[in-house]
């Protein structure tokens, strides 16, 4: 009896080790880059060491090992996103200002043609499983889909709602966007181009960012200062977390089962995904104010987040967000 108590204690230590261990993430890196404006998503490329990085009327490309500067993709004005399509050697901007997409050619950044679409193209991404390029027209309320072997428009699906943010895909023809208005999270057909449920995500409000492991089929949505875990197949809301404030952006790594959160307020929200229904909060990692955006590199592990200075003497609080300090922007690399 004794022997197996041991045992059990000892089991039980392991488990209380490993479920309250921290990550090790931390801000190890920061990249200066040297231009002007404001920014939204960073995108890294998985199979390169490129990182895209939308900067209001361009798009910066950095060495995502040291920074280094690789070129530039211009006139892209009010740039919220780029979508890589590495087969056809084919990168994609939204353009929130110009309503359109910019298309370049992955090897030299070099512009192929323009794209026109709704209504301030916010979040765009390439759907693998349909074989098409989506943007989610943050105020025209819909989403242009794109054809990227003929870079034509071939379906606009309305939305409810006119503040369309993040989509993602359950690689198996169904697509899942923010609807931060409305509080709710849209479940598309992107085969039949057409909107399918609008689910609540109440009493959270005001999602931005998203992110869904394809496995357990859960959604992982960024709403003010929550993570709602929702499961993809009826709407049902699984769990809230509690996360920092000022999110915009969240990611997933489906090799870890970690879930990272951007916090603007200046850290990062991790959450191990236990099970499929089962979500624990294990470690919150300091960033920098305005971090609020973020990307993961599935092979490496690293996320990058971008940011700048800001003027100590404005409200942190203020609406609009506060002024950067000119000659500031930078990303943040979070690793190991």
């Amino acid at each position: 009896m004794k022997k197996q108590l041991y045992i059990i204690s000892l089991l039980l230590l392991i488990i209380g080790q490993y479920t309250n261990a921290q990550t090790g993430y931390k801000v190890t890196k920061i990249f200066h880059i040297a231009s002007t404006g404001g920014w939204d998503y960073p995108t890294v490329d998985p199979t390169s060491n490129k990182l895209y990085i939308s900067h209001a009327t361009q798009v910066n490309i950095v060495d995502k090992n040291n920074g280094d500067s690789i070129g530039y993709i211009p006139n892209t004005s009010g740039v919220h996103g780029i979508a890589l399509i590495d087969a056809l050697n084919k990168g994609y901007t939204s353009n929130g200002k110009t309503n359109n997409v910019t298309v370049f050619d992955l090897n030299t950044g070099k512009e192929m043609g323009q794209i026109a679409t709704g209504k301030n193209p916010d979040w765009i991404m390439y759907d693998a499983f349909s074989k098409k390029l989506i943007t989610s027209n943050h105020s025209g309320g819909d989403l242009t889909v794109i054809d990227p072997k003929t870079d034509a428009v071939v379906a606009t699906i309305p939305i409810a709602g006119i503040k369309l943010e993040t989509i993602v895909s359950n690689n198996k023809g169904k697509l899942y966007v923010n609807v931060e208005d409305k509080n709710q999270i849209a479940e598309v057909d992107i085969i039949n181009y057409r909107l399918l449920n609008l689910w609540s995500l109440a009493p959270s409000e005001a999602p931005t960012g998203l992110a869904i492991d394809v496995k357990t089929n859960r959604l992982f949505a960024t709403c003010d200062k929550k993570l709602v875990v929702m499961d993809a197949t009826n709407g049902n809301i699984v769990d809230t977390l509690p996360i920092g404030g000022g999110t915009d952006g969240v990611a997933f790594d489906p090799s870890s089962k970690l879930i990272f959160t951007a916090n603007g307020e200046g850290n990062i929200t991790v959450i191990q995904e236990l099970s499929k229904d089962a979500f624990k909060i294990i470690e919150t990692i300091p960033t920098k104010r305005g971090a609020r955006t973020i990307s993961l590199d599935t092979k490496t592990h690293k996320l990058y987040l971008p940011t700048a200075d800001y003027d100590p003497s404005i409200n942190p609080n203020s609406k609009p967000r506060p002024a950067m300090i000119p000659g500031t922007f930078q990303v943040l690399v979070i690793e190991k």
